[in-house]
């Protein structure tokens, strides 16, 4: 197996050391880690003349499968995006491995160019498509869910044996290893099994679903006026309330599409607040949901968040910034991120903390490229890896 000198790329290996110049040194190069990307990712991609097998040259994906491990166990992705181009880029570069199948939903309100770029991009590959139904996504709104659920939908019919789908947003980046994904989702406690952290609503939460509301497309969900008392969810279901992320078994994708309990409550939920916290997880707590943990809670490595209420209690404080009470990793958080261990990290920024997202970007392709047993093949090394692990070229399995 391909091995380097050290846990961290060189570009960041300073700075992940812990020490001050460290910091200095991981922010100056910038430009180094910048270079992984053309300066106009759109233009690029745009290209009347570019071949797709520049593109997936040029951008640094890996074409083939890393080990036999991750070949027997195919991956299933929906990402939801709107915004930040670059930012999906590095995200789909980060997590794409030709045995696994990605679904990626774009907000049908965003700009034309946008949905452009992104169709020209994964038009590239056989294994990535656009959702075939579009939403126009309101942040806590019904639309969020059904987004999932269109996905859902075209995943089932793909010829690809996927085993779990994950979903992801537009500003989550990847901490596991595809291989690390495979083996902890076959780990004693989560193979066969839906990971959908949460607990029995609290009475804080109670007002998302007791009282019916109105999405206002593209805009906010808020109460009905007047006040409308929703009826009991359907069969008598105990409601839940967790995250919106979760790492869902084939059979329960089946169970959610064609179940009526499931088709019920979906209903139920179209006019609640932010029904995709509540929906999944609920679901996962009955008795007829293939790989439900009727008795879980908010076990599962499924993000690496640092929500503002938690500060001083699961973390030191934010080192960016705060938006919608969720951390905006700036770079001295990046140590934090990789000391979590969680499957994937939210949330990043490519204007605002552009130097958290070049530091991780590297360390994981850094750690990918360890855990590969076929030979290394030199466009999968980032520009400003290629000297610092050129070790990893000469090295068979």
């Amino acid at each position: 197996m391909p091995t380097t000198s050290g846990p961290f790329p060189t570009e960041c290996q300073p700075f992940l050391s812990g020490t001050e110049k460290e910091e200095h040194y991981c922010q100056n190069d910038r430009q180094t880690n910048r270079l992984t990307l053309p300066k106009d990712v759109r233009g690029y991609i745009h290209s009347g003349s570019l071949q797709c097998s520049n593109l997936i040259t040029e951008l640094h994906f890996i074409n083939a499968t890393l080990s036999c491990e991750e070949e027997k166990y195919p991956l299933a992705f929906i990402v939801t995006i709107h915004k930040e181009l670059e930012i999906f880029v590095r995200m789909l570069r980060a997590i794409y491995m030709p045995q696994n199948v990605y679904c990626i939903h774009v907000d049908a309100k965003a700009p034309k160019e946008y949905q452009e770029a992104v169709q020209n991009l994964v038009s590239c590959f056989d294994n990535v498509f656009l959702s075939s139904r579009s939403e126009k996504v309101t942040y806590a709104g019904f639309s969020r869910l059904q987004a999932d659920l269109n996905c859902m939908k075209d995943l089932m019919a793909s010829p690809k044996a996927w085993r779990k789908v994950i979903n992801l947003c537009g500003q989550d980046f990847p901490i596991m290893s595809n291989l690390e994904l495979v083996q902890y989702m076959q780990s004693k406690e989560w193979r066969d099994k839906n990971m959908t952290p949460g607990v029995k609503q609290p009475a804080t939460m109670k007002h998302r679903t007791l009282f019916q509301h109105q999405e206002i497309v593209g805009s906010h969900v808020a109460p009905r006026v007047p006040r409308h008392v929703k009826g009991p969810p359907p069969y008598n279901l105990k409601i839940y309330f967790g995250t919106a992320y979760y790492a869902l078994t084939r059979d329960f994708v089946d169970f959610v599409l064609k179940n009526k309990i499931a088709n019920d409550f979906l209903e139920w939920s179209k006019d609640t607040f932010s029904p995709d916290e509540h929906y999944w997880v609920t679901l996962n707590h009955i008795k007829e949901a293939p790989g439900n943990r009727i008795d879980g809670g908010w076990e599962g490595a499924i993000r690496a968040i640092k929500w503002r209420d938690q500060e001083g209690k699961a973390h030191d404080g934010c080192k960016g910034h705060y938006l919608r009470d969720i951390c905006v990793f700036g770079v001295e958080d990046v140590p934090w991120i990789i000391e979590k261990k969680g499957m994937f990290a939210n949330k990043f920024e490519s204007n605002t903390s552009p130097e958290a997202l070049d530091c991780v970007e590297e360390w994981h392709r850094n750690k990918v490229l360890n855990h590969a047993t076929v030979p290394i093949d030199p466009s999968w090394l980032l520009h400003s890896q290629i000297s610092s692990n050129s070790s990893l070229l000469k090295q068979q399995p």
